[in-house]
């Protein structure tokens, strides 16, 4: 049903009383979550041990996690070297979580700029970005805790992430958010439950799973919130679909793969036609794939694009509503 539809049956958020509900329901999810941050947040300068020396033959994330597991590159990779791996990884992949957290910031900030600070909702947003500025800070210090480089997302994506943030749309916002943010709670969820991995990166995996989690309800609330028409829902389909598309292809940067003296062209073209990969890829999006479904933010203007990030598997396309 489309807003205008909605108005007329006096049963949407056209309505006074939709508006009211709408306002009401806000208000409780940002109470909700203002009291829980209140409860348990953690301060990453004092909470993780940076002190701490990585412990010799552990992994820094679990060797499934990893792009190239079950290649012939792999086979041929020595124990220490896909450790290395591990590590060069795990740090293009929180790099990406720093450019994207950075993007989250300024669009949770015009987000409030044109609301009521007064709000428990806006007071919500001013809650996130705090977060997210300690999560920043986090994952900066544990790529230098590695001694590694902060890969980034490539030049393409960080310039596409500078056009995102100043432009983004309600959908394209929260339904990012959700995305970015859901795939890497379920990487660091695997991480933070498996003992055979570094105390480090466990520790900081366990701090931003447990803030994440705030953060995703805040969004995925505020994407059921929206109605959309058929051709605006087709529109932001098309956005999120490339949103996915680029985040997801810049987890990895090709340069990990000269750590273990491999060709970062040779690494690249192994991954992506590693059918594990795919596969842990598919597997850590199937969550948030099912709520943006239910937002009406999955279509056919999207799948190829969900299917091409490796998020989507064939099997898995319908037609579209």
């Amino acid at each position: 049903m489309t807003a205008t539809q909605h108005s007329r049956t006096g049963t949407g958020p056209g309505t006074r009383t939709g508006t009211e509900k709408l306002v009401r329901d806000r208000q409780r999810t940002a109470e909700r979550l203002l009291a829980s941050s209140a409860k348990l947040s953690f301060d990453p300068l004092k909470d993780v041990d940076w002190d701490a020396a990585p412990l010799p033959g552990r992994y820094y994330s679990p060797p499934r996690h990893l792009s190239l597991y079950g290649t012939e590159l792999w086979e041929q990779l020595t124990e220490g070297q896909r450790i290395e791996l591990s590590k060069h990884e795990v740090a293009s992949i929180a790099s990406v979580g720093i450019w994207f957290e950075e993007i989250l910031m300024q669009m949770l900030l015009r987000h409030a700029f044109d609301r009521d600070p007064t709000t428990a909702h806006v007071q919500y947003a001013l809650t996130e970005i705090a977060d997210e500025c300690r999560h920043s800070v986090m994952f900066a210090k544990m790529i230098s805790w590695m001694g590694v480089p902060a890969y980034g997302p490539g030049r393409l994506s960080h310039e596409l992430g500078r056009f995102f943030k100043a432009t983004s749309t309600h959908s394209q916002t929260f339904g990012g958010t959700m995305y970015v943010e859901e795939i890497l709670d379920a990487f660091q969820r695997e991480t933070m439950n498996d003992e055979s991995i570094q105390p480090l990166t466990r520790q900081v995996s366990r701090i931003h799973v447990i803030e994440e989690s705030r953060h995703i309800s805040y969004a995925r609330e505020e994407l059921q919130r929206k109605h959309l028409g058929p051709v605006r829902r087709r529109w932001e389909q098309l956005f999120i679909g490339l949103i996915i598309l680029r985040a997801t292809k810049s987890l990895i940067n090709p340069r990990v793969y000269a750590a273990v003296g491999i060709d970062p062209r040779v690494g690249r073209e192994a991954a992506r036609g590693n059918p594990h990969w795919q596969g842990v890829k598919t597997e850590m999006a199937s969550k948030v794939i099912g709520v943006l479904d239910r937002a009406g933010l999955v279509g056919r203007a999207n799948r190829w694009l969900l299917r091409r990030a490796g998020v989507l598997a064939p099997a898995a396309a319908r037609p579209a509503p």
